[in-house]
């Protein structure tokens, strides 16, 4: 379900510049502490948050990324990692704070939907890349069927009868299901 918060997203895409400057007052302040925390200056942190956001800008472009938690803890979560990376690979500074201590105003249930919202867009990705690579008859069958339409009216679209398109759809599913499950990526993403 779309969090509120996707307006800071559609205001990314669309650059507006009302919006963008409500974003980056509200949360810039906060991953600047963070970073700063850490072993980082404040330039440190204009990078990280500016990279953060244009990772999400170009999740976004494609259109069809939609943000389900708090756009807080997602970009504290983008921003952590981006700052654990560049820590990894200085090598010369450790991480003083690597959990949300000090930054438990955001809420730890908040830290956990941010989680599950990447991990289920990893998910999607995924299934998207495994979809691709079916064959047409495949990907609009199950496509239409995931549009919410009825499986008569996915027959009908299709021009064929209602027990071939759910036959079809049941050996197609088991065909996408497979190719997900042999993927590597699979085991990492507690399906």
């Amino acid at each position: 379900m779309q969090h509120p918060d996707q307006k800071y997203v559609t205001a990314l895409v669309q650059n507006d510049a009302t919006v963008l400057k409500e974003l980056y007052e509200k949360f810039s302040g906060k991953i600047k502490w963070m970073i700063l925390q850490n072993n980082g200056s404040e330039t440190d942190a204009a990078d990280i948050f500016q990279d953060a956001l244009l990772s999400i800008y170009n999740k976004a472009k494609t259109g069809d990324f939609v943000l389900t938690c708090p756009i807080e803890a997602f970009l504290y979560l983008i921003c952590k990692n981006k700052w654990l990376n560049i820590l990894n690979k200085r090598k010369t500074q450790k991480v003083t704070n690597t959990d949300t201590e000090g930054f438990n105003y955001i809420g730890e249930d908040n830290f956990r939907q941010a989680e599950d919202c990447v991990l289920q867009q990893e998910r999607s990705n995924l299934l998207a890349e495994k979809l691709a690579l079916m064959g047409e008859s495949c990907k609009n069958l199950l496509r239409l069927s995931w549009s919410g339409i009825s499986m008569d009216e996915v027959a009908k679209k299709l021009n064929v009868t209602y027990a071939y398109a759910r036959k079809k759809k049941s050996e197609c599913m088991a065909k996408l299901i497979a190719m997900v499950k042999e993927s590597p990526k699979f085991n990492s993403l507690k399906w």
